[in-house]
C-alpha cells in the first residue's frame, strides 16, 4: 500500500504515524503533507527519515492508495477533490463529510461493511466522543434495542489537539509560579477548572459537539436512537470519559450486560470495585467500560462508565482500523 498522512504535525497526525508503525501497517511508500509552515520538517518512520511536503492542488496523490487526513474541516473540504481525483481513498478525521449521505461514517466494531460503500472515495472518521460511546452501545443493542441515551462527557485537552494540550500544561506551570494563566485555545481557563462548552452553541441551546453525538450515533448504528448529550472539557491531557444512561426496549440485567461487554471486541470490562480512569487508559487502544448498574427508577434503564484514549481509539487508531478493514 502507498499511503499519505495530511496534517502530520498535529496531535492526531503524530499518533497516526506511531500507530501505523506499531501495527506494522502494510505500506511500501509513505508521503507526509502539511502546511507551508511545516514544509521540510523531518519525521522518522521505521528507521527512515521523511520530509513533509506542502499540501497543494496538484497531482501529488496520483499514486497514493489511502490518505489519512487530519488537518481540519476547512482543509478537508478544500482538498477533497485534489486528494481523491486519481482514486485515492480519503479517510477523513474532520467533521466535513460525516453527515454526507454518500460518505460512510465508520467504527469498525459497529458497521464495518459500510466501509466498502465509497462513491466519493471518502470515509469519515466519527467524532471522538461518539466513537467510544457507540462501541459500548452496540454491545447492548445486540441484546435489546436502545431507545434513548443520556450522556455526560468529560473530555480531555487532547480533544482540542496539540494546542489544547500545550495550553493546559502552560496554564498549570503559570499557576505554580503564581502567574496569571493565558487563555487562547479554550473559552476559559482550563487548568483547575471545567468548561461545559465544547464547540459552538446552536439555536437549540446544545453545542455542535453535543449534536454530533446525536446525529452521528444514529447514522453509525442505523437506528432511531435518541441521544441527549452534555459535553464538558476537563483539565487532563488525554482520554475522554463518559457517564452513559440508556433505556432499552426490554430490560437488560447487569449480568447480561457484563457478559456482553466481557466478550466484545475492542472492550475491556473493569469489574466492581475497580473502574477505568483516564490516567491508566491513556495510550491504550481499547474502550474501557466499568460501573455497570441498573437504574432502580426504570426497569429498562442501565448506566455505565466509559473511558478511551481520544487520540488513539477516538481518532488515529479508528482511522487505521478502517484502512485495515479494506486492506
Amino acid at each position: 500500500m502507498k499511503i499519505a498522512i495530511v496534517g502530520i504535525s498535529g496531535a492526531v497526525g503524530q499518533e497516526l504515524l506511531r500507530i501505523l508503525e506499531e501495527r506494522n501497517f502494510p505500506t511500501n511508500k509513505l508521503v507526509l503533507f502539511g502546511s507551508a509552515r511545516s514544509k521540510e520538517t523531518k519525521y522518522q518512520f521505521r528507521g527512515v527519515t521523511f520530509s513533509v511536503k506542502e499540501l497543494k492542488h496538484n497531482d501529488d496523490f496520483k499514486n497514493i492508495d489511502i490518505a489519512f487526513v487530519s488537518a481540519g474541516a476547512a482543509t478537508s473540504k478544500e482538498f477533497a477533490t485534489t486528494i481523491t481525483k486519481h482514486g485515492t481513498l480519503m479517510i477523513d478525521n474532520s467533521s466535513a463529510f460525516r453527515m454526507d449521505d454518500d460518505v460512510p461514517l465508520i467504527v469498525p466494531e459497529v458497521n464495518p461493511l459500510e466501509a466498502k460503500k465509497t462513491p466519493k472515495r471518502i470515509i469519515a472518521n466519527p467524532n471522538c466522543s461518539t466513537i467510544q460511546m457507540v462501541v459500548a452501545l452496540n454491545v447492548i443493542e445486540k441484546i435489546s434495542h436502545i431507545k434513548t441515551v443520556h450522556v455526560s462527557t468529560y473530555q480531555s485537552a487532547s480533544g482540542a489537539g496539540a494546542g489544547g494540550m500545550a495550553e493546559l500544561e502552560n496554564q498549570m506551570k503559570s499557576i505554580v509560579k503564581g502567574e496569571k494563566p493565558e487563555v487562547s485555545k479554550f473559552q476559559h481557563q482550563i487548568a483547575m477548572n471545567i468548561i461545559p462548552h465544547i464547540d459552538v452553541f446552536t439555536d437549540n441551546g446544545f453545542t455542535k459537539e453535543e449534536m454530533k453525538m446525536h446525529h452521528e450515533t444514529r447514522k453509525i448504528m442505523n437506528s432511531d436512537i435518541d441521544v441527549c448529550a452534555t459535553c464538558v472539557r476537563i483539565p487532563i491531557l488525554r482520554a475522554h470519559s463518559e457517564s452513559i444512561w440508556i433505556e432499552t426496549e426490554n430490560p437488560v440485567s447487569v449480568e447480561e450486560a457484563n457478559r456482553a461487554f466481557y466478550t466484545a471486541d475492542g472492550i475491556v470490562l473493569t469489574s466492581y470495585p475497580k473502574y477505568p480512569m483516564p490516567l491508566f487508559v491513556s495510550g491504550r487502544d481499547e474502550v474501557f467500560v466499568g460501573r455497570v448498574r441498573k437504574d432502580f427508577s426504570n426497569k429498562c434503564g442501565l448506566t455505565f462508565w466509559v473511558v478511551a484514549d481520544q487520540l488513539r481509539k477516538g481518532a488515529a487508531l479508528n482511522a487505521v482500523q478502517i484502512a485495515e478493514l479494506l486492506v
